[in-house]
């Protein structure tokens, strides 16, 4: 997949075939709507383009409001690529950009700068200066310009309707299960340890914990997960918490490893945790051994999970 930063860049390289959005997730909708264009692209012979933002515009707009993101623009990207889009265009979203009308937006940014012939998007979706265009703006505007509009309902699972901020509820919830099947697979997060552990150059003891992530995690509990260490993948159970038992007040995400061995570690080692289930909620023990009893009921549970998927 070819990455644009700007509209300079993609000189010479319509006509294309376009989808406009933010992606956050790269959800089973977006995909629904991109397989669309990539198969209209094939059949016009044109090539497929989604164009997207960054940072998200929530960020720009409403500063005082958090926003974090499903999926960061690296990793975005990455599955953007795996949908088989000839290219993306990350156009940087400024104050001048989110001034544009809806016009100036079709004229400059859709026709002169990315050479559309068709925009294909869901019927939801806005767009000019103040989100004032909808898809019939959209579609007279094509009209005017010479470009052809295809809008599509929303894509329905589990009784409503696939969207970015549905996934991000179910995620903050703890809802991982529910979130996988929205977003055609497990949620993951990718960091780095956190520092000042003191690494040697073999890592020996089976807990490792992310440094401070500052994207969406998983609401507080205790989870069944897989850490990608470097190359390496490993069962683990994660919690994701203050760790009350120990008096601590300082939010963590802690994996303990279930298939460990010693292993090459230092603080910019690339982690991938993928949370698979929820197992429960975390909790204050009356003692650390209370504590270790319930970590010990955790792994066993983990490792059902794995066995039985392991069949499956």
């Amino acid at each position: 997949m070819n990455i644009f930063s700007s509209l300079s860049d993609l000189a010479n390289f319509g006509p294309v075939v376009a989808t406009i959005g933010n992606f956050d997730g790269v959800h089973c909708g977006h995909r629904w709507v991109i397989d669309k264009v990539n198969a209209r692209a094939k059949e016009l012979g044109l090539r497929s383009l989604a164009i997207t933002f960054d940072p998200h515009p929530v960020r720009i707009l409403r500063p005082e409001a958090p926003h974090v993101l499903i999926t960061p623009v690296a990793q975005k990207l990455e599955l953007l690529a795996q949908t088989g889009i000839d290219a993306t265009l990350v156009l940087p979203f400024t104050p001048e950009l989110s001034r544009l009308s809806a016009e100036a937006f079709a004229s400059t940014v859709l026709c002169e700068g990315c050479g559309v012939t068709e925009v294909h998007e869901g019927e939801t979706f806005r767009f000019g200066y103040q989100a004032a265009a909808d898809m019939h703006g959209l579609e007279s505007l094509g009209q005017q310009l010479g470009f052809a509009v295809n809008a599509y309902s929303p894509h329905i699972l589990r009784g409503a309707p696939v969207s970015s901020s549905r996934i991000r509820t179910l995620i903050a919830a703890g809802e991982v299960s529910q979130a996988r099947a929205l977003l055609g697979r497990p949620f993951a997060v990718r960091s780095t340890p956190a520092s000042g552990r003191g690494y040697g150059t073999r890592y020996t003891v089976p807990t490792i914990n992310l440094a401070t992530y500052p994207e969406l995690l998983p609401g507080i509990g205790v989870y069944i997960t897989t850490l990608k260490i470097a190359d390496e993948t490993f069962q683990s159970v994660t919690n994701v918490g203050n760790r009350p038992t120990f008096g601590a007040d300082s939010f963590t995400v802690e994996s303990h490893i279930l298939n460990f061995h010693p292993i090459p570690l230092a603080e910019d080692t690339p982690l991938e945790l993928t949370f698979l289930h929820r197992l429960r909620d975390e909790i204050r023990f009356p003692s650390p051994e209370a504590l270790l009893a319930q970590i010990k009921r955790d792994v066993a549970k983990a490792q059902r999970f794995f066995a039985l998927a392991s069949c499956s």
